[in-house]
This record gives structure tokens, C-alpha cells and sequence, in this order.
């Protein structure tokens, strides 16, 4: 199980949330525990989860109901993912002492976006494969074509003319958020996928190369799900910010 980590994410910090419904829902995920008794438990969330008492409370009733447990803080990147991703996982067991297991790659060996993308179809803003309704992206505005025209792989929206550059960057706070609107790298992983990955301006969501965000079906290759998968019966419509709800939404499959 997971309890929906906007809680408690980094994007939360500076704000109360305990009083956010989510904030609970850990508790209910121990009274299911409770009540159906399974053999192991999985959990993965966001690395903020352990400075709240409720992720300190969720570990304490599981000790209590008789499991062996171990959680940390694991970076996806050790684990094969084309993405750099912190993430909390726990495991816990009836069967005995159980541990989160190691990696299986070392910085050496980091999947890059070139690896995991580098051969799909090369696609305009706005353009579908014909072959995978998946492998489709978000249209661009004339404005904003413009500035992936001068957005420079893991540069920033200051290596643009200043006209492009959007109001809300230019005061103090504004210049802080130096990721969004940028290019992914060729030869580095992908940055952290969120619900929001499908969209120009809402990170570093640009193609290393071609002039767009990068498609769902890219999304979800480095999510680590097949290259084949589907997340929809053949023939119903593909939303785009349906599935990327789904996709940034999801645990890593080879995590």
C-alpha cells in the first residue's frame, strides 16, 4: 500500500498539512494491516514521510501487530531506473528479520535518457505515433515553442533572450525555480516523473532534442514499465492527463 505522499512532500514544506485528509491515511493503512493479517507489507513514499509522527506511528503498530520491518531511503538510479528518484520504502514480514535489499547498479552504470528513449519516433509538439497511441505529447503554444527552441539540454529558462522569459521568474522567489521549463540531458537520467510530467513548464519535462515535452509512452519507459504497456483496452481514448496521473503517480516497476 501508499498513502498518497502530497503531505508530505517537498512541494508541501512551509505549510501545516496535518489537517489535509491525506495526512491520515497511513493510519489506515495499519488498521487494514490489523485487520487482514498478510504475511508482508510494502510501502514506498516520498523520503519527508519519516520527519511526520503519523509514518512513526504506522511503524510502531506494525512492531506492535508482530512484523519485522526495515525502511530507507532508496535512489532509484541504484536500482536500473533511467530516473533520479529518492524514494522511502519499507518492508515488513512475519516470516522474520527481512531488510530492503541493496542495489544493483553503481554510479558507473546509471541508465541514461539516451538508453532508455534514445530509438521511439521521433515526434513533433502536439504529434501521436501512429503505431502507439501512447507515444503522443502535449501541444505547445507559439510562446513556448519558442523558448524550447533555446532551451539548452540541462540549461535553464535564463540561457534565453529576455523577452521570453515569464513575469512570474524575473521577482526573487521566481528565480529560484531554475528546472522548470528545461531540457532533459542525453546522457544523465531522467528527472523525477510526476503527475504533471507530460507538460513543457512544469520541470525539466523537455526533449533532449526535439522541440516538445516528452510523450506519455516515454514517461512511463522511465517509470520502467514495459515498452509495450498498455493503460487502456485498445480501443478507448487516451487522455493525456489521465494516464499521466497514472504514470507519475505509479511505483516504479523494477523498484
Amino acid at each position: 500500500g501508499c498513502a498518497p505522499c502530497q503531505p508530505f512532500s517537498k512541494y508541501s514544506q512551509g505549510r501545516d498539512t496535518s489537517k489535509d485528509g491525506k495526512w491520515g491515511l497511513l493510519h489506515h493503512f495499519a488498521d487494514l494491516v490489523g485487520d487482514l493479517c498478510p504475511d508482508l507489507v510494502t510501502m514506498e513514499n516520498v523520503p519527508e514521510l519519516v520527519r511526520h509522527a503519523v509514518f512513526h506511528d504506522f511503524v510502531e503498530e506494525l512492531t506492535r501487530q508482530g512484523y519485522h520491518l526495515d525502511f530507507k531511503v532508496v535512489d532509484c538510479r541504484l536500482y536500473g531506473l533511467p530516473q533520479s528518484r529518492q524514494r522511502l520504502v519499507l518492508l515488513a514480514s512475519r516470516f522474520g528479520r527481512v531488510t530492503v535489499p541493496g542495489a544493483t547498479h553503481n554510479t558507473d552504470q546509471f541508465v541514461s535518457v539516451r538508453e532508455a528513449i534514445g530509438s521511439l519516433t521521433k515526434l513533433k509538439a502536439g504529434e501521436q505515433d501512429q503505431n502507439d497511441p501512447l507515444h503522443q505529447c502535449s501541444r505547445l503554444s507559439p510562446l513556448n515553442l519558442k523558448r524550447i527552441r533555446q532551451s539548452k539540454p540541462g540549461g535553464t529558462w535564463r540561457d534565453w533572450d529576455p523577452e521570453l522569459i515569464a513575469n512570474c521568474h524575473k521577482g526573487d522567489k521566481g528565480k529560484t525555480y531554475g528546472s522548470v521549463y528545461g531540457r532533459m540531458s542525453w546522457d544523465a537520467p531522467a528527472p523525477t516523473m510526476t503527475t504533471q510530467c507530460f507538460g513543457y513548464g512544469n520541470g525539466r519535462f523537455g526533449h533532449p532534442e526535439q522541440d516538445r515535452a516528452i510523450s506519455l509512452r516515454e514517461a512511463a519507459i522511465f517509470q520502467s514499465f514495459p515498452p509495450n504497456y498498455r493503460f487502456t483496452r485498445p480501443d478507448d481514448p487516451v487522455y493525456i492527463k489521465v494516464i499521466g496521473r497514472l504514470i507519475g503517480n505509479a511505483v516504479p516497476v523494477k523498484l
